[in-house]
């Protein structure tokens, strides 16, 4: 269940972080992607060498790089990873977690994280039960992170008591553990992405500019929670290394249409994505077009609507999301492709807001579902949007 996960390492100075070697390499070997940031006193048990070794990634300790300036994102850290895990983590670093104190760079990824969190404390006995350090842990659990126990054994003092860091397999079943319980686990879901191309020629075609990025994107997401996805997808440069995720490449609105039909009766889920081409050619040149001086007239005829026709064969249990991409009168023109289509949820973006549709690694949507109500969201990037949209879904499947 760790295959394609995006892990982040914490390690912070205690002496059990001679373990995270381990971890990390353990965490590798299942097939995560690891990055680990590391504060100044962890340096004092542990080289970034060996766990940059080990990662496959650079290992970051400081906001910026003092020999290029590079600047060391703590945001976009924090929005990359599918999970942080801080191990070992300190009673100092417990601390500032608690107490917000944003003065390594460890912290102020914890505090831009929006992924899950877990924690390993490592630590002698009694700092373990000091109340501070009790107290600290109490909010920590109460704001929703993960602590992953202490073990009882001979601690780094000479005493025998419980404060040892978990052991690095133990760490990484816990992962497992909650990777494979989403609230979506034993659904299926079905996903298109990316544009249709409607050949003119054996070299040209009808097309638009979609990346598939808004996607791959959500099909990623439902599988973070839980759900065996397919996807059914245009023409793109993407692909994802999660498991759970089948790809169906396609190039034509037709060739869209036949394998969204022979796989929809059996999705839970299922989300249109897919900028497909409204209109084709009439008729499909055999060989090149040659350019001459003359005026070239194409006759275009409908493409399947892959939506409407979805949407018709809808039964009961079944939930479907569409996606409105508009120019004018964008509400009306969203709440009309809502009920004409049979959707239970629409996601309404506009190409005149700046950094939404296509080509973007952003977008800024409106959610509205069959009753009408709604929900608007800020710019986000597409991670984040997808985010928005699952959840959404949970919440409406599981009302």
């Amino acid at each position: 269940m760790l295959a394609g996960r995006r892990i982040l390492l914490g390690v912070s100075g205690s002496i059990a972080a001679y373990k995270s070697a381990i971890l990390t390499r353990l965490l590798v070997k299942s097939g995560a992607e690891v990055k680990v940031v590391m504060t100044q006193a962890a340096h004092d048990f542990i080289t970034p060498l060996t766990l940059a070794t080990l990662s496959k990634n650079p290992v970051l300790t400081q906001f910026s790089e003092p020999v290029t300036g590079t600047w060391n994102n703590h945001v976009e850290l924090g929005l990359w990873a599918d999970a942080m895990v801080i191990a070992p983590a300190s009673a100092n670093t417990l601390s500032k977690m608690a107490g917000g104190t944003c003065d390594n760079l460890l912290i102020a990824v914890y505090l831009s994280a929006r992924c899950p969190v877990f924690f390993a404390p490592a630590m002698d006995l009694d700092m373990l039960q000091h109340p501070s350090t009790k107290k600290n842990i109490e909010s920590l659990i109460s704001w929703g992170n993960h602590q992953i126990n202490p073990t009882h054994g001979e601690l780094a003092s000479g005493l025998v008591g419980t404060g040892r860091m978990a052991e690095p397999e133990e760490i990484v079943n816990q992962l497992q553990d909650f990777f494979s319980s989403g609230p979506l686990t034993g659904k299926k879901a079905l996903v298109t992405a990316g544009p249709t191309h409607e050949a003119i020629d054996p070299v040209r075609f009808i097309g638009n500019h979609s990346t598939g990025k808004m996607g791959f994107a959500i099909a990623e997401e439902l599988a973070h929670k839980g759900a065996q996805v397919t996807i059914v997808t245009g023409p793109t440069q993407l692909t994802s290394r999660l498991p759970g995720v089948e790809i169906i490449p396609v190039t034509s609105a037709e060739e869209m249409y036949q394998a969204c039909v022979s796989r929809f009766p059996k999705a839970d889920i299922t989300v249109l994505s897919a900028a497909v081409a409204d209109y084709r050619p009439a008729q499909q040149a055999g060989q090149k077009i040659k350019k001459t001086n003359q005026a070239l007239t194409l006759e275009l005829v409908n493409t399947r609507d892959i939506a409407a026709e979805l949407g018709k064969l809808k039964s009961n249990g079944q939930f479907v999301v569409g996606f409105a991409l508009e120019t004018e009168n964008e509400r009306a023109h969203a709440e009309k492709k809502l009920a004409s289509k049979n959707f239970d949820l629409i996601v309404l973006n506009s190409l005149n807001d700046p950094g939404a549709g296509f080509g973007h690694d952003t977008n800024k949507v409106t959610l509205i579902d069959a009753s009408h109500k709604s929900k608007e969201f800020n710019l986000k990037s597409k991670k984040e949007v997808a985010r928005d949209i699952v959840n959404t879904v949970i919440e409406l499947t599981h009302a």
